[in-house]
């Protein structure tokens, strides 16, 4: 991988555990190459049906790489980046990368958000403003927050893992560290996909500086539902009718995510997303079927929650740092189902977007968290809620973490 970054002119590093400044600088030679083999691309035929069920059509694939081409510019979010602080730290052997943005206001509230597959820094830098400057934008300052986005290992400009056991468990526990190194004295977590487990995680762990946690991909789903729905067997006769929707939306997403189930088991494979552009751009645009029909609109021209400039943002960032297989890994590290109950304690609160994986129901999220202090439906967004409806999120973390500042 080429050096891109600098870590600050003339900045004296005592020990690796101190937090140093970062700035991304991609060489021109990098895009040169990136140019390069887009202009060499091979594409495949065309599906033979009308619609997702093959995954990516081949009329989205051929959009994304004339845009990519033609009209995409890196340096834009590099510079959007580079706008907010970008530091780094070595936590337990390995190189955190993570966004840092404090607050004018002095009662802000530390907060640490923390991304999932296939995402990236990207993904939240639309909600840092109005986290952290809330009177520019519709808040007061009783709802400023200070702001953490770390890359998580693996991904991005964190470093990646040379050996095994860097599961969410143990992220979660770096996450910790890293909001202590930073010398909060309390904070809160919020995360959705896989941010949403790591988040769950440090409720578990519960440090005492922990306030709470936020949601938007809760982990509530009790264990015999999920091996039954994972089976796809017959919906349990006991369910409601808001359990019952959930259940069959659950069923759908095993029958379907199969990019989770080979990167869980053989994410060394995926050899190829390394050397082609364009199908490592293809795999991750293939997450869940509402996703891929956004992203699909998206490039067809209709402006809806995100641009193709926000999904080639995150693309680029993956193909730039070469992470599309050591990011993959997390799967194979990761020994919880995704979503099932974890035993979490501290204050919880959930926010559910009508386009998630599954909606999860009042009565599952009440049994999972027992101190759960805000539940809320949300009329738009969907699994990458951050990044398609930064003001909806916007507010849902305003009204979350509310009952839990000090």
């Amino acid at each position: 991988m080429p050096n891109i970054a600098s870590k600050g002119a003339g900045m004296a590093i005592e020990t690796r555990e101190a937090i140093r400044p970062f700035t991304i600088k991609v060489p021109e030679e990098a895009l040169a190459d990136l140019r390069q083999r887009l202009a060499h691309t091979r594409l495949p035929d065309r599906e033979t049906v009308g619609d997702y069920s093959q995954g990516v059509p081949l009329k989205t694939i051929e959009q994304v790489l004339h845009y990519w081409q033609t009209s995409y510019d890196w340096r834009k979010i590099e510079a959007r980046l580079n706008a907010v602080p970008n530091f780094i730290t070595e936590i337990d052997g390995l190189d955190i990368h993570f966004l840092h943005a404090r607050s004018k206001h002095a009662d802000a509230l530390p907060l640490i958000v923390t991304h999932g597959w296939p995402g990236s820094v990207v993904e939240q830098l639309k909600i840092v403003e109005p986290l952290t400057d809330p009177t520019a934008h519709g808040g007061s300052p009783a709802d400023a927050f200070h702001v953490v986005i770390p890359s998580m290992p693996g991904y991005g400009f964190s470093g990646k893992p040379t050996a095994t056991g860097w599961g969410p468990e143990r992220i979660a526990g770096a996450w910790i560290t890293l909001m202590r190194r930073l010398g909060y004295e309390y904070f809160v977590a919020q995360g959705g996909d896989w941010g949403s487990v790591v988040t769950d995680l440090m409720g578990v762990q519960a440090p005492p500086e922990l306030l709470g946690i936020h949601t938007n991909m809760p982990g509530v789903v009790p264990e015999d539902i999920n091996q039954a729905s994972f089976s796809g067997a017959v919906a349990p006769s006991t369910l409601s009718n808001e359990e019952r929707s959930a259940y069959d939306q659950l069923v759908f997403v095993y029958k379907h995510v199969y990019y989770a189930f080979y990167m869980g088991s053989r994410p060394q494979t995926l050899a190829g997303l390394a050397d082609s552009p364009i199908g490592l751009a293809t795999f991750l645009l293939d997450h869940d079927a509402r996703s891929l029909e956004l992203i699909a609109r998206t490039f067809d021209g209709q402006a809806e929650g995100i641009s193709p400039n926000d999904v080639l943002d995150n693309v680029t960032l993956f193909w730039l740092t070469n992470t599309a297989v050591s990011a993959s890994r997390l799967y194979w590290e990761n020994k919880l189902p995704f979503f099932t109950t974890k035993g979490v304690e501290v204050p919880v609160a959930v926010s559910v977007f009508p386009d998630e994986l599954y909606q999860t129901p009042r009565t599952w999220a009440e049994r999972a968290y027992p101190n759960l202090v805000r539940y809320n439906k949300v009329e738009k967004g969907g699994h990458f809620a951050a990044w398609e409806q930064p003001e909806l999120f916007t507010k849902e973390l305003r009204a979350g973490f509310s009952s839990l500042r000090k």
